[in-house]
């Protein structure tokens, strides 16, 4: 679609936009004219007129369209496009002539004789329903900032209309800001600076609106491994000994919305740092929760609503909770209890377009107040999130209440205008008319450097692509309470002036008019057929072709039977659907039939001698004439002296076959049971396989086909050749007699072999015991021999004699060094030193 742009002293003063399909004076496709005015030279105010006048009758027109199928009746027609019109005037159409001729686009249907005023053709309407006048201030009632706040609209499918929508930002419109921050340790130079900035938020929101309130709340992250330490004093105490910190938390409410400085100086003085793991910090969960605790946080219902979330750090989203185990998909919900997310633990992070989702449900707009080193992933952010600015942060945020004033500046300097979910099949289109326009998509306006007080408007354009009865869908700016509900309706039936007479004449006295065509208990163009037991869907319906076309469009339904018309040269269509005519076959040197032969319902039939599709060749088999004296070897048909062969069969004489199945395989079980009478075909083998296949025993091959050689169901090899005869499934096999089948197992080798194996790994087994005993005993002798080696014996310097004994012994007194017992040796005994002496 091209476009003429004013632009005066660098201004868009005004746009025209160019139909795009430009007919006969329009030679392109789509144009842009930009006439840029200065000041100084006034020579484009006189070439204005010229460049509107590029056509007849000013900007190039879009020539109107019916496409119509299947139309019946008026409305019918009406649902086939948006430039189809019916025509009800009696006697419009020709004898012979179908209804749907009444079907037209209203230039067309004016040029071929129909009056005006006859001419059905709903167009598009709208009402306003309400539309109050704009608020001057706020004085603690509901303000009014757009308007109007209700309209109705009747649409005709496929054709737009376009409404205008208002905006005025009511002076003095409160504000709710809830600073939101993180407490991790990384942000204690930060808490500190915040505990002193209460004085100065205050002042800043108070030049915006004396009706200010304020909140704060903290978040850190899920306390839970791997992002805090679970570690049980570690969780009360998350950072060092130097510091004083609280326990470890998710999201905590502090301070509900108030107007009372002393209240957020106190609440906010009283916040100690925490501390968890990792860098990323649960700031979503924090702001899901901030938006949809509404009466915890202690929104107003006409306000400006601010979140502002403070942080030095990423953020987690969906799906990082897997590394805690957390798979519950955030609710969206509230889950707040005595200050505190209970759900942290339990459901995941939510996702980004969640959130965003809950944010503008909400009207709440975030700023992120940001340090220099995340300020690029917040911007990303702030791109998928509407109504949403960053600002960066100094290192201990003591620039925050500038930050905040600059970014409430451009978001409410910002007016984006946009819709909710809506109905199907309906499209919505929006331009800005400001000073300052931008381009953000088509399913939102936007206007910029809007001040406070200054009335801005918008062109919304509504189509609807389908028949629709009360539906509605809500057009509101973002951030702003106000809504615009737009009830749609569509114009899909027609109303048309009808005579009262039951029976009137134009009718035969048969029926009566409905939209000009005659209705009821007779069908036909004057109802001159009897329906009978049938409906006059079904008499249509019998004149359907295959294809699903009333009479191939070549003809006219009369009474159920298809009355076909005459062609271009004046000969007639025929057939049950009108389906055939002699015009319309190949063609062979711009010759219907090649001159051979006659065309019949599309088809050729050539005169004796002539073959092709075209009757373009004489009749002649030589060329498909093979060495046994066949056609195609009956794989194919003779056609203009070549083989036209049947799938898989290559061309010239369709001899061989790439893409059909081995006759090794296919042939395998008739083999079997032909020349062994084995297998699975064996009771049925002369049924089954003499029809298909011829066979030979035979000593030696004499055939120079492929050798086959196959394993039938006894395990036995079989040896054969396969030659393919004249036909599709004709064969010709040459077997050997003689089979090579293994010789069966001897039993008896097996079982004394499997005997002897056992019997082997038996007297294996005991070796290995005995060996593994050996190696002990000896072992354990080794270590007998390295102790005696170690032991040294003394003796006593005097013999000594045994109580008891009648002969007086000489004794060698030895004495162990590593004991202080003595042992008497007496002729081979050992004892112990007796305590006597």
């Amino acid at each position: 679609m091209g476009r003429i742009a004013l632009i005066f002293n660098n201004t868009l003063v005004e746009s025209y936009f160019l139909s795009g399909s430009i007919q006969h004076n329009c030679q392109a496709e789509a144009a842009s004219i930009f006439l840029i005015i200065d000041m100084d030279h006034h020579l484009p105010f006189v070439l204005l007129p010229l460049v509107l006048s590029v056509a007849p009758n000013g900007l190039c027109q879009k020539e109107d369209i019916c496409s119509k199928s299947l139309v019946n009746s008026c409305n019918d027609c009406i649902r086939s496009g948006p430039y189809c019109a019916w025509c009800q005037q009696l006697n419009f159409t020709k004898a012979g002539e179908q209804e749907s001729a009444r079907c037209e686009t209203q230039a067309k249907l004016i040029g071929r004789g129909c009056k005006e005023e006859e001419i059905i053709n709903p167009m598009s309407s709208q009402q306003i329903q309400k539309d109050e006048s704009f608020s001057t201030s706020f004085n603690m009632k509901e303000p009014i900032q757009l308007r109007p706040q209700k309209i109705s609209l009747r649409l005709r499918p496929g054709l737009p209309t376009t409404f205008s929508v208002s905006f005025k930002r009511v002076q003095g419109y409160p504000v709710d800001l809830y600073y939101l921050m993180d407490l991790s340790f990384s942000m204690r130079d930060d808490l500190e600076n915040v505990k002193e900035l209460g004085q100065d938020l205050f002042a800043a929101l108070k030049k915006i609106t004396a009706h200010a309130q304020i909140g704060f709340g903290a978040f850190v992250d899920k306390t839970v491994l791997p992002y805090t330490n679970t570690n049980k004093n570690k969780l009360q105490k998350p950072c060092n000994e130097n510091y004083e910190c609280q326990a470890a938390f998710g999201y905590r409410h502090v301070l509900s919305m108030t107007p009372r400085i002393e209240e957020f100086k106190g609440k906010v003085t009283k916040q100690l740092i925490s501390g968890n793991l990792d860098s990323p910090e649960g700031s979503l969960d924090a702001m899901m929760q901030s938006a949809v605790c509404g009466d915890q946080i202690g929104w107003r219902n006409s306000s400006t609503r601010l979140l502002v979330l403070a942080t030095d750090d990423g953020f987690h989203m969906a799906g990082d909770g897997k590394l805690a185990g957390i798979l519950e998909p955030n609710d969206g919900n509230c889950h707040m209890k005595n200050t505190l997310y209970t759900k942290s633990n339990e459901m995941d992070y939510p996702s980004v377009g969640h959130l965003a989702t809950q944010l503008e449900k909400n009207n709440i707009q975030p700023i992120f107040a940001v340090t220099k080193n995340v300020e690029y992933m917040y911007k990303q952010l702030s791109s998928m999130i509407p109504k949403s600015e960053v600002g960066v942060l100094s290192q201990d945020s003591n620039n925050v209440v500038q930050l905040i004033e600059s970014a409430y500046n451009r978001l409410s300097s910002k007016v984006t205008l946009t819709h909710d979910t809506l109905p199907e099949n309906i499209r919505v289109v929006y331009t800005a008319r400001c000073e300052y326009p931008r381009q953000e998509g088509d399913n939102k306006g936007v206007c910029d450097n809007v001040h406070v007080g200054q009335e801005i408007s918008f062109d919304v354009t509504v189509t609807t692509d389908s028949c629709i009865e009360n539906q509605t869908f809500s057009i509101r700016p973002l951030g702003i309470k106000d809504t615009l509900t737009v009830t749609l309706s569509t114009s899909c039936e027609c109303l048309c002036n009808n005579p009262r007479e039951s029976s009137h004449q134009l009718c035969n006295g048969n029926g009566s008019i409905s939209c000009g065509i005659c209705r009821q208990h007779f069908v036909g163009q004057f109802c001159e057929c009897s329906i009978g037991n049938k409906d006059e869907h079904s008499l249509r319906g019998s004149c359907l072709s295959p294809s699903g076309t009333e009479c191939e469009s070549h003809g006219d339904c009369v009474c159920g039977r298809c009355q076909c018309h005459t062609t271009a040269s004046g000969s007639s269509y025929y057939g049950d659907f009108c389906e055939c005519d002699n015009e319309h076959c190949e063609k062979f040197h711009n010759k219907l039939c090649g001159g051979n032969g006659q065309c019949n319902c599309g088809e050729c039939k050539c005169n004796p001698g002539f073959d092709g599709s075209a009757c373009q060749c004489t009749k002649s088999e030589e060329g498909c004439r093979t060495p046994n004296n066949t056609i195609c070897y009956g794989r194919g048909n003779c056609k203009c002296n070549h083989c036209e062969c049947k799938n898989g069969y290559q061309r010239p004489h369709c001899q061989i076959c790439l893409g059909c199945p081995d006759p090794c395989q296919t042939k395998l079980n008739c083999i079997e049971c032909l020349g062994f009478e084995s297998g699975p075909l064996k009771k049925n083998c002369s049924l089954a396989c003499k029809e298909t296949i011829s066979h030979e025993m035979i000593e030696q091959f004499t055939f120079s086909s492929k050798l086959c050689q196959q394993k039938d169901t006894n395990g036995c090899w079989i040896k054969f050749k396969v030659d393919q005869h004249f036909g599709e499934d004709k064969y010709m096999a040459e077997i050997l007699k003689q089979r090579d089948c293994p010789e069966p197992p001897n039993v008896m080798a097996i079982i004394w072999g499997s005997i002897g194996l056992v019997a082997l790994i038996g007297i294996f087994l005991l070796m290995l015991i005995k060996l593994l005993i050996y190696m002990k005993d000896l072992k354990e002798f080794r270590k007998f021999e390295n102790e005696k080696k170690k032991s040294k014996w003394a003796e006593l310097p005097k013999s000594l004699v045994l109580e008891g004994l009648n002969a007086s012994l000489e004794l060698r007194p030895l004495i162990h060094p590593s004991s202080s017992r003595h042992l008497i040796v007496v002729e081979g005994f050992v004892c112990p030193d007796d305590p006597r002496g």
